[in-house]
C-alpha cells in the first residue's frame, strides 16, 4: 500500500484499520494518534518506551501503513504540527527545532527557493493536468445558473480571486465566506443546477466540507481543488483537480492554484467568444 502523505489521511487509515492490527500494534495505534507532539519530536527509543513497546514494533507499525520506516512517518507528525502553528513567527522557530538542515533565510535565497520550488509546482501542474477535465470544467462553468465558490483560511486568495474573474465575465459567482455567521443561509441557496468550485488543503476546512455534502443532496455539480485524490473534497466531486504545491521549509505557495483558477476563467472567456462571436466580452474580462 502507498503511504498516507497527511496527518489527516493518515489518522484515518490507522482508525479503519485498528481492528485488524496486533496487540502490539494497536498499542503503537493508540499512541501515536493520542501523543502527536511526541510522535513529532521524540526519539524512537522514548516514544517505545512511552508506548511499551519494542523500538522494533514502532517499524513494523510504520511499515503496515506503507513507510520505509518510522522516522520517515515522523515526518507527517512533523509536517502537521507546523502547518497547524498559525503563527508565521512561531511557525519559522519551530520549523528550525525540528528540521536538522540549515534553511535559506536571506531575503535573495528565500525568493530563489520559492521561485525553483514554484516553477516545479507549475509544471508538474501542466503535466498532470487532464485535459479532458479542463474542458468539462469550463463546459459545467458555462453551463451553471449560479457559480458558488468556497476556499478558507489559506484558501479564500484563490476563490476570492476566481469569484472575481467570474464576475467579470458576466455569471453570476458568489463568495461563500460565511460572512456575519451565515454559512448555513448561504449554503441553503444553492440548487440542481448550479456548480459549486471547493478549494480546500490539508488540513481540511469543516465549513468546505459540510458545503460539498450539501451540493451532493442537492444535485448541483461540484469542482474540487485539493491536494489529494482520496482527500474528502475528492468522493463528492464531478471533476477533481490535485494541485500539488510548492514548499518552501514550513509554508507553502498558491502559485500553480492561482494558475489552474485562472487557467478556468480565460478558458471561459474564450468559450463564450466562440460560442457567441463577441469579442467585446472577452476584451473586458481583464483579470
Amino acid at each position: 500500500m502507498s503511504a498516507p502523505n497527511n496527518y489527516s489521511e493518515l489518522q484515518d487509515v490507522i482508525r479503519s484499520r485498528y481492528g485488524e492490527l496486533s496487540k502490539r500494534l494497536q498499542q503503537v495505534a493508540a499512541y501515536v494518534l493520542d501523543n502527536t507532539n511526541s510522535v513529532a519530536f521524540d526519539t524512537v527509543a522514548i516514544i517505545a518506551e512511552r508506548a511499551d513497546v519494542p523500538p522494533s514494533t514502532l517499524i513494523r507499525f510504520a511499515n503496515a501503513f506503507g513507510y520505509s520506516g518510522f522516522n520517515d512517518m515522523k515526518q507527517v507528525f512533523r509536517r502537521h504540527l507546523v502547518e497547524e502553528t498559525a503563527n508565521y513567527t512561531d511557525r519559522v522557530r519551530l520549523f528550525r527545532e525540528l528540521e536538522d538542515q540549515a534553511a535559506p533565510e536571506r531575503p535573495e535565497e528565500i525568493l530563489n527557493e520559492f521561485a525553483r520550488a514554484n516553477a516545479q509546482a507549475l509544471q508538474q501542474l501542466a503535466a498532470q493536468t487532464s485535459a479532458e477535465d479542463l474542458n468539462k470544467a469550463v463546459l459545467a462553468l458555462a453551463e451553471a445558473e449560479n457559480i458558488y465558490v468556497i476556499g478558507l483560511r489559506r484558501s479564500f486568495s484563490v476563490a476570492t480571486y476566481l469569484t472575481y474573474a467570474l464576475r467579470h465575465l458576466n455569471r453570476r459567482a458568489f463568495l461563500i465566506d460565511g460572512l456575519g455567521g451565515m454559512f448555513k443561509e448561504q449554503l441553503e441557496l444553492i440548487g440542481p443546477k448550479d456548480v459549486v468550485v471547493a478549494i480546500s488543503f490539508s488540513p481540511y476546512a469543516q465549513e468546505t466540507l459540510v458545503l460539498t455534502e450539501t451540493a451532493a443532496g442537492v444535485g448541483a455539480k461540484q469542482i474540487a481543488i485539493t491536494d489529494s485524490q482520496v482527500s474528502p473534497l475528492a468522493s463528492f466531486s464531478d471533476i477533481c483537480f490535485v494541485v500539488k504545491e510548492a514548499q518552501v521549509d514550513a509554508f507553502r505557495s498558491q502559485s500553480a492554484s492561482l494558475c489552474l483558477v485562472q487557467t478556468l476563467a480565460v478558458s471561459l472567456a474564450f468559450h463564450d467568444d466562440s460560442g457567441k462571436g463577441g469579442k467585446k466580452k472577452r476584451a473586458n474580462a481583464r483579470f
